[in-house]
C-alpha cells in the first residue's frame, strides 16, 4: 500500500492493442478524482498510449513515463514502459501483434503484482485466440493468474450491485462440461467463494445458492443424476465446514423468480448458465473478479470489441467500476485482517450479524 493517504497502487494491463483496452484506460483515468483514491500504473508503451490519446482529442490526460517503480508519482498517472520498439497498431484487426503485446503487458504487470510493486491489477480485455503461445496456453486471465501465483484453485466471480455469480467451470466447451463437474471441484469453489465473500466483500455470514447442472435440476434423477450423486453431496460436505450453501436449484426458475436476490452469491455450473442471467439482470456495471488469489485482480465484464475499436465509442463504465471494486476489496481485506487481530472488533461484528438474523426471523414469523 502506498504511503500517501494509504492510496493503493493499481496496475492496468493494456489488453489487445488493437482492441478497446487503451481507450478504456484513457477514458477512465481522465477523471482526475480517481487520483484521490488510487495511484494508477499503466503497463504499455508511450507510443501505444499516445496513439489512442490522439484518437480521443476531447479527452485530456497527462502522465509520466517510468522504467522502475522507485519513480512512481503518487499524484499522477504513471506509464510503465513495457516495450520501446515501434508497434503497428491497427484498431479492430485480429492479428499476432495484438496478442504479442497484450501478453508482454500482462507478464510485466503480473511480475509487479507478485513483487508487491502494485497492490491490485485491473486487466483490459485480451483475445483468447491470438494471445496463445508457449508462454500463454490458457483459456483466459483466470487460469493464467492461478498458475502464476501457484494456488490450488480460484473462482471467477461476476459482481454487480444486486448480484454475484460464480462459476464452477469457465471457458469449457459445452460438450465437455459434465466431466468437470465433480464433488471435489464444487467443494473447492464453494469454500473459496465463501472465504471471498467474507474477506473481500465484508459479508460475515454469506449465503450461497448452488444451481443444478441439468434442466429442472435433474427432476430427481429423471433428467440426469449429477444433482443427486455430485452436487447434493458437495453441498452437504461444506455445511459441516460452516459454509451456508443451499440447493441445487433449477437455473431457469431460480433467476426468473428473483431468488438470486435472497442470496449473497450464486454458484453456477458453467459459463452461460451463470453469465446470461447475470448480464441480463445485473443492476449497474458488472465486474469480473478472481477470488482465491493472494492479491486482487478485476476486469470489465466484456471483451475486446474489435467492431468499435479506435472509433471513440467504447463505453468505459464497466472498466471504471472494475477500478472501484479493486480499491474497495483492498480496503475490505485490510479491515478483515484488522478485525481478526482485534477480537473485540470481531465480536462486535458478530453481534451485529446475529441481531440482523433475529430481525429477519421476526419479520418472517410476523
Amino acid at each position: 500500500m502506498s504511503n500517501e493517504l494509504q492510496k493503493p497502487v493499481i496496475g492496468f494491463t493494456c489488453g489487445d492493442v488493437n482492441g478497446i483496452g487503451l481507450e478504456l484506460i484513457i477514458k477512465s483515468l481522465s477523471d482526475s478524482r480517481l487520483l484521490d483514491i488510487c495511484v494508477p500504473v499503466v503497463f504499455a508503451s508511450n507510443k501505444s498510449l499516445n496513439f489512442y490519446r490522439k484518437a480521443l482529442p476531447d479527452i485530456n490526460i497527462s502522465y509520466q513515463a517510468i522504467k522502475d517503480f522507485t519513480r512512481i508519482n503518487n499524484k499522477q498517472i504513471n506509464l510503465f514502459n513495457c516495450w520501446e520498439e515501434e508497434v503497428q497498431i491497427t484498431p479492430g484487426q485480429l492479428n499476432e501483434i495484438g496478442g504479442k503485446y497484450a501478453l508482454i503487458s500482462l507478464q510485466q504487470a503480473t511480475a509487479a503484482l507478485k513483487e508487491k510493486q502494485v497492490d491490485a491489477l485491473v486487466t483490459a480485455p485480451i483475445h483468447k485466440k491470438n494471445i496463445q503461445s508457449e508462454a500463454f496456453n490458457y483459456s483466459g486471465h483466470t487460469p493464467y493468474l492461478k498458475d502464476q501465483f501457484e494456488v490450488k484453485d480460484v473462482v471467477m466471480i461476476m459482481a454487480a450491485e444486486n448480484m454475484r455469480v460464480a462459476l464452477v467451470t469457465e471457458h469449457v466447451p459445452v460438450s465437455g462440461i459434465a466431466a468437470y463437474i465433480t464433488k471435489e471441484a464444487i467443494v473447492s469453489k464453494l469454500k473459496i467463494l465463501h472465504a471471498s465473500l467474507q474477506k473481500d466483500f465484508g459479508i460475515e455470514k454469506p449465503k450461497i445458492a448452488v444451481l443444478g447442472l441439468n434442466p429442472h435440476a435433474g427432476d430427481e434423477g429423471l433428467i440426469g443424476n449429477e444433482e443427486e450423486t455430485i452436487i447434493k453431496p458437495a453441498i452437504k460436505e461444506v455445511k459441516y465446514q460452516n459454509v451456508l450453501a443451499f440447493g441445487p436449484y433449477s437455473a431457469d426458475a431460480f433467476f426468473a423468480r428473483g431468488n438470486h436476490e435472497k442470496f449473497d452469491a450464486v454458484l453456477a455450473m458453467y459459463h452461460d448458465q451463470g453469465l446470461i442471467p447475470f448480464k441480463s439482470l445485473a443492476v449497474g456495471e458488472g465486474v469480473n473478479y478472481t477470488a482465491g488469489l493472494p492479491t486482487v485482480r478485476t476486469s470489465p465484464d466484456h471483451g475486446t470489441a474489435f467492431d468499435i475499436a479506435g472509433k471513440g465509442r467504447a463505453d468505459h463504465a464497466s472498466f471504471l467500476e472494475a477500478i472501484y471494486v479493486a480499491v474497495d476489496i483492498i480496503r475490505t481485506r485490510a479491515g478483515y485482517h484488522e478485525n481478526r487481530r482485534n477480537p473485540l472488533r470481531k465480536m462486535s461484528a458478530m453481534l451485529v450479524a446475529n441481531a440482523q438474523d433475529e430481525v429477519i426471523k421476526e419479520d418472517s414469523q410476523a
